[in-house]
């Protein structure tokens, strides 16, 4: 005879890939505290779990496999939240499965090759993107200078 704490374990069971998730269930399969999902609703804006009347919160399955990318690169590749914000805004769910080294989903671009472990260092944001990204301030710093300097010229011929 079931007892009504082993429904909710037969329901979650039951549930179709497609079916909604609730908190705990999501939890549970990714051996994550309720509190760090919430928090990490509000640290990733990409995950938006459906929130019914009262506050509850329904998580679709791409919300699900986006969690557990985020997880993965937080808890085993040494990403820190920023870096994996980063990530995120710059490529989406594709961007973040090939950090991690996994096959891209379904309609992804195919994930360039690996670089050896030796030379690639993870500590919130891989060096060679460090390396692209003061190569991108010098450009923008470069744009700006030009950018005042027309603005210079427009103020002096209003002055006129």
């Amino acid at each position: 005879m079931a007892t009504q704490f082993e429904a909710p374990e037969k329901l979650s069971r039951s549930k179709t890939e497609a079916a909604f998730r609730t908190i705990g269930e999501v939890a549970e399969q990714l051996d994550l505290p309720q509190h760090v999902l919430r928090f990490w609703e509000k640290k990733f804006h990409q995950v938006r779990p459906v929130k019914r009347n009262g506050g509850r919160r329904y998580y679709r399955g791409e919300d699900i496999a986006l969690l557990a990318e985020i997880r993965a690169l937080l808890h085993e590749q040494g990403y820190t939240i920023k870096g994996v914000q980063k990530l995120l805004r710059e490529g989406g769910l594709a961007k973040a499965v090939r950090a991690r080294g996994k096959p891209s989903p379904a309609g992804a671009p195919p994930a360039p090759p690996a670089k050896p472990a030796s030379d690639q260092r993870q500590i919130g944001i891989p060096f060679d993107l460090l390396n692209d990204m003061g190569s991108l301030k010098q450009a923008l710093k470069s744009c700006l200078k030009e950018l005042e300097g027309i603005h210079a010229d427009i103020m002096a011929r209003q002055n006129r």
